[in-house]
């Protein structure tokens, strides 16, 4: 029987705009803005870009080179190497990126769902008829919720299936810049309100005596480690989807600069209006559905103006979550014969089963978010980049992370990578654990 051929990403730049797609999820939405306004303001800034552009794009290109590298995803790439040197536990190890990512699926479709419910809301009219914190309590955590959280996984399962360069190359190319698009209009909407001024103040005037608290460079390690969505399976499995003329360096600035980008104007776009109507600005996750939607009610046009902003905020969650079905679906087929189509609904199946307690319970919903995104991904990340360096030559490594790189990583990247990356990968899951949380 012969192989099928490998799908591939049909251009680099559809390439790049499926890994800001994955890259840009809530937590760029919600959590940089909150983290922006609390830890300094424009001094945040310093050292956010310092981990961003260094540690972050390092990770990126880590987890791209090694997809790209063994043409499959990094639960076959590590069986395969422990394979070949005779390692055990190859799938305990292999599983632990792919476990991570399955569960930050299950727990994000269910996010999704309610953000489906509030943009029907929003169209219908409905938003403006509800009091936004007693809506949500009796919304979330409840079975009226598990419809919405069903549809949000069929759509990530239906786009899944039409395959890589059909399904998630086109939904990248269509959604990413249309979501730009909102941001910018949402901004200028948002800045332009009374009172909003403050906000922006808020969030522009360097406060530079927090860059002397420790606090301040964990908060922007974390979020600069999380915001490019490192876990060690996912990204891989876009990696290995490039060609090898991509320019894989190049790609993962471009990634990182576009999810920076996209931040910085949800800051703009939602910071200044919660000011503008006395609002919480500092309301972390609930933000969302219970601070914003005051916004829309106070707002000429509001109904319109929260439709707009939940559809944004539906392409960057959608981008995100077929990123996060794709890892675990490229695992079953790189090892069976399964076909996507079956993979991909068999994964969604069990899912939407195994979800049901914490759609159900928010206590749980919490621990369980924490466990995954504190804990499991970063592993994740840290197993792959210790695969990726310590089980390669370092001339095989550099061959590999610059073909088709017009300016070649050298042994900067090297240090950076196999020392650097790796050691605060580890204080990233220590610190985290000691948070309570930093991304």
């Amino acid at each position: 029987m012969k192989k099928q051929k490998r799908e591939q990403f049909t251009s680099n730049m559809g390439f790049i705009l499926s890994c800001v797609g994955a890259a840009l999820g809530l937590g760029n939405i919600w959590m940089f803005s909150y983290k922006l306004g609390k830890y300094g303001g424009a001094a945040f800034l310093i050292p956010y870009f310092l981990f961003v552009f260094l540690l972050g794009t390092t990770g990126l290109i880590i987890e791209f080179t090694f997809g790209r590298m063994h043409k499959t995803g990094s639960f076959a790439a590590i069986r395969k190497i422990f394979e070949g040197k005779g390692y055990k536990g190859k799938n305990i190890v292999g599983l632990v990126p792919t476990i991570g990512t399955v569960g930050v699926f299950m727990f994000y479709s269910i996010v999704i769902g309610w953000i489906l419910k509030y943009f029907c809301m929003s169209v219908t009219g409905k938003i403006g008829e509800i009091d936004p914190e007693a809506y949500f309590n009796g919304f979330a955590g409840t079975k009226d919720a598990m419809p919405w959280f069903i549809v949000a996984v069929v759509i990530i399962v239906f786009i899944i299936c039409l395959g890589v360069s059909k399904g998630i190359e086109r939904l990248n190319k269509i959604v990413m810049p249309m979501l730009l698009l909102l941001f910018i209009l949402l901004t200028i909407r948002a800045i332009t309100l009374p009172g909003a001024m403050e906000g922006v103040r808020h969030l522009i005037i360097p406060r530079w005596d927090l860059i002397a608290k420790t606090e301040t460079w964990i908060m922007a390690l974390g979020q600069a480690f999380f915001t490019v969505s490192l876990s060690g399976c996912a990204l891989v499995a876009y990696g290995s989807y490039a060609k090898d003329s991509y320019d894989i360096p190049k790609s993962a600035i471009m990634t990182a600069v576009f999810d920076t980008i996209a931040a910085l104007l949800a800051s703009f776009m939602i910071i200044p209006a919660v000011y503008a109507f006395g609002l919480n600005p500092t309301a972390g996750p609930s933000l969302l559905f219970i601070t914003v939607p005051k916004v829309f009610q106070s707002m000429p046009y509001g109904n319109v103006i929260s439709a707009l902003f939940f559809l944004s905020i539906i392409f960057a969650a959608i981008s995100s979550g077929v990123n996060m079905l794709e890892g675990p679906v490229e695992a079953i087929v790189s090892v069976s014969k399964v076909s996507r189509k079956k993979a991909a609904v068999g994964v969604g199946i069990i899912a939407v089963l195994c979800s049901i307690p914490i759609a159900m319970d928010l206590n749980l919903f919490d621990l369980f978010v924490n466990v995954m995104t504190i804990v499991i991904t970063p592993l994740g990340a840290l197993i792959v980049a210790i695969v990726f360096f310590y089980t390669n030559k370092k001339e095989q490594i550099l061959r590999e992370v610059n073909k088709g790189a017009k300016r070649k990583l050298g042994n900067g990247f090297m240090i950076m990578g196999k020392y650097v990356f790796t050691l605060i990968t580890l204080v990233v899951i220590i610190v985290g654990i000691g948070y309570g949380g930093i991304g």
